[in-house]
């Protein structure tokens, strides 16, 4: 079964969610399923999302654009564990998308765009991004598909942030502010290609709920800094338990 096909539904357009109830196919995944992996009646998929969990369905009719599932059980329960918010200015597109997918697979359940000093980029394509993330859970696994904010100032943003919850920024050669123990939830603030300017980083350093976190000695590409940052913060998170 784990090998089988793995797709998100979304809740606001079915929910319906239980044994032998009909799930109808939305055009793309009919033709995901029956167009490019070629599967027929019978054939089993996988159905998830965060309310419902995950669930094992098995394709009744499949057609070009077209066709349904009948839903067999519930192998996995909902998750209602919440992952960090990944605060970002956007980059090139390529790059943009490994923040995203990588993002989801480090268990993001927020990304936060927001234009800075440096900020290159100044227009999204929420859907299209929206579309990665979704991709990139169906892969890894994960039950929930993060939420994608529309593009703002950082300044806005930073007035607005739930002051209880720290927003650990990567400011680059700065040390660890704070205790080695990891506030959840929580935040991570990862700046433009270049870095933040003087300004930024001082406003940064200004706000009571920001940690300024290092990652190294050496300067990183703004999409590897995501990266390492998540993937630093959720260990230190597990050795804080």
């Amino acid at each position: 079964m784990q090998d089988s096909p793995r797709l998100y539904i979304d809740p606001q357009g079915f929910s319906n969610f239980v044994a032998n109830a009909d799930l109808p196919l939305s055009p793309n995944h009919a033709r995901y399923l029956g167009t490019v992996l070629r599967l027929e009646a019978g054939a089993e998929v996988r159905v998830f999302n965060a309310q419902a969990g995950e669930w094992r369905a098995e394709i009744e009719a499949i057609r070009k654009d077209r066709g349904s599932l009948r839903l067999i059980s519930q192998d996995r329960p909902p998750s209602l564990e919440q992952g960090p918010t990944l605060v970002f200015a956007p980059l090139k597109r390529d790059a943009t998308d490994t923040v995203l997918r990588m993002g989801t697979e480090l268990g993001v359940s927020r990304f936060v765009p927001v234009v800075t000093e440096r900020t290159n980029t100044h227009r999204l394509n929420i859907e299209r991004l929206q579309s990665t993330a979704i991709e990139a859970a169906e892969q890894c696994e994960r039950l929930d598909v993060p939420k994608i904010d529309e593009l703002r100032e950082l300044s806005v943003v930073l007035s607005e942030w739930n002051a209880d919850m720290p927003l650990y920024a990567a400011l680059e050669r700065e040390g660890l502010s704070d205790s080695k123990k990891i506030e959840k939830p929580y935040g991570v603030l990862i700046g433009p290609e270049g870095g933040f300017s003087a300004n930024a980083r001082q406003f940064l350093l200004r706000q009571p709920f920001v940690r300024a976190i290092s990652l190294g000695s050496l300067i990183l590409r703004a999409d590897t800094a995501a990266c390492a940052a998540l993937a630093l913060l959720a260990f230190r998170g597990q050795e804080s338990l």
